[in-house]
């Protein structure tokens, strides 16, 4: 499948959309290495440097995702404790209007 080189942009555009959320890695990657395969036959080292570049905003996306769900158990690890102290507070003041 060759495509046009100005279509490039365009192909790039699109890996990069797919790229945003981690289930659709694998598409992103099978779209840019054929990307990468064409560029390759017009430059050897803007293949390279392109391919350099893709690795590392793969790796970026994912650690980005991962904080991004620590953050998510971090916020929800707080709003039960929260809840709990709320309730432990509650508790405290029942006993003591007992006595």
């Amino acid at each position: 499948m060759a495509i046009p080189s100005n279509n490039w942009v365009e192909q790039l555009q699109t890996c990069l959309e797919l790229t945003k959320a981690v289930e659709t890695h694998p598409e992103a990657n099978q779209r840019f290495n054929e990307l990468l395969t064409i560029i390759k036959t017009e430059s050897h080292q803007m293949a390279e440097l392109l391919n350099l570049i893709w690795q590392d905003l793969i790796a970026a996306r994912r650690s980005a995702s991962f904080w991004e769900q620590m953050s998510d158990v971090e916020k929800e690890m707080a709003s039960n404790m929260m809840e709990t102290m709320t309730q432990l507070r509650q508790n405290q003041l029942r006993l003591i209007q007992e006595m």
